[in-house]
């Protein structure tokens, strides 16, 4: 069902982005005919202009008939039907381009009846700023005696340059797609991977706990039995191995639990209750581990309540204490401070261990990260207690931050709305 839901959304979002970039280069395309028609247009009044001023001073008058003829998109014929220098031509051209804004470079011939060809030529370099002259080569037309041709050889160029805006807009698209395209792929990847490694840790823990368990129903049976109970020293190594099998057992259900939060989050079952209740239940069963710790509440108040699930609660706060107890060098005390400030209620759970370097410190919450000291080689486990806890509280939206103490130890400090 979520793979579904996943492979939707990205499918949505790849239709969504390819849309986009169709339209735009739709839009791209249209504005290109539309700067080909302006300057189609602009080209024409400037001609006409052009025309009006061969006119002007002869006994001719400019016949009714448009004289200015589009025979391609970058070629333009023009029917003077009056004799006219080329000078004088090359000059208007120039005069009333430069007018309409026409700044790319145009080449011009005239048709000279005596020989029956088109004659003379020049090149107009205006983006340059100089003329080269050259010859040029234009076709005859029929029907007509005295004209000029035009020709803009650079016109798709100079339409390009002047939609610089919608290529780059167009590009920047084209590149997000590929991004977008990227992610997913390494999206998927970073999936395939994931449970891969979730099914490899499901078996693997899977394969650990039925030898485990039949350890641990032998143990238990063979710890029963009348000569072993006899036997001081039979009996302090079956009870060392029933121990170590339920330490062994507790480490497994935790690479458990975190895969399983990894892959769906866990569920949260909040009700109203008392702080200061459950955490001295959890105390007990602290101290049943580790009887020689000192746990100590300091509170105002044992009214404390609070929204959150209870079991995952209990657990948040016995890896704190069980983190603090196992980092604790000669007598271990630990104080767990209650305070309620501006609709926040907050734990401090203050110990006197070994403590962490500051340049580590803000790693402790990371999976699988174990902060390396002198208990590093005595303490055993993966490094999942403290990540379990932060994860909890990200799912309960509380804050939580570690900082080292004045003189020895760690303080771990959660932040929960509280209302009165």
């Amino acid at each position: 069902m979520k793979l579904n839901k996943l492979n939707s959304i990205i499918l949505l979002g790849l239709v969504a982005i390819i849309s986009i970039l169709v339209t735009q280069l739709l839009w791209t395309k249209e504005a290109f005919t539309i700067e080909q028609k302006k300057l189609s247009q602009k080209a024409h009044l400037a001609l006409l202009e052009v025309a009006k001023k061969l006119y002007e001073g002869t006994n001719h008058e400019l016949p009714a008939q448009n004289p200015v003829q589009k025979i391609a998109n970058d070629y333009y014929i023009v029917n003077i039907d009056n004799d006219f220098e080329p000078d004088i031509l090359e000059f208007y051209l120039k005069s009333e381009f430069k007018k309409m804004n026409i700044t790319t470079d145009f080449e011009y011939a005239m048709y000279n009846c005596q020989s029956d060809e088109m004659v003379y030529g020049n090149y107009i370099s205006l983006s340059e700023k100089k003329t080269i002259k050259q010859p040029v080569y234009f076709p005859k037309h029929k029907n007509l005696v005295y004209y000029f041709a035009i020709r803009f050889p650079n016109e798709t160029t100079y339409l390009f340059s002047s939609m610089r805006f919608w290529f780059i807009l167009s590009i920047a698209l084209i590149l997000i797609l590929l991004i977008y395209v990227y992610s997913i792929f390494t999206l998927l990847q970073q999936k395939k991977y994931s449970e891969l490694q979730r099914d490899f840790i499901n078996n693997m823990t899977h394969e650990f706990k039925t030898p485990l368990s039949s350890i641990l129903i032998a143990s238990k049976y063979l710890i029963e039995q009348t000569p072993i109970k006899e036997d001081k020293k039979l009996y302090t190594y079956t009870d060392i191995i029933i121990n170590q099998s339920n330490k062994l057992n507790g480490h497994i259900e935790k690479i458990l639990n975190v895969a399983k939060s990894d892959y769906a989050p866990l569920e949260l079952k909040k009700e109203a209750v008392l702080v200061v209740p459950i955490i001295e239940e959890v105390i007990q069963n602290i101290l049943l581990k580790y009887p020689e710790a000192n746990i100590k509440i300091e509170t105002l108040s044992k009214e404390h309540k609070i929204e959150t699930d209870v079991f995952h609660f209990s657990n948040l706060v016995y890896n704190l204490l069980d983190n603090a107890v196992k980092y604790c060098s000669g007598e271990c005390l630990i104080l767990i401070g209650i305070t309620a400030e501006n609709s926040v209620l907050k734990l401090a759970f203050k110990d006197n261990g070994v403590g962490i370097s500051s340049k580590n410190l803000s790693f402790i919450f990371d999976k699988f990260y174990r902060a390396q000291n002198e208990k590093s080689n005595e303490v055993t486990g993966f490094g999942l207690g403290l990540y379990y806890v932060k994860e909890i509280c990200n799912l309960h939206n509380w804050k939580i931050k570690a900082e080292n103490n004045s003189e020895k130890g760690i303080t771990i400090t959660l932040s929960i709305p509280y209302k009165k």
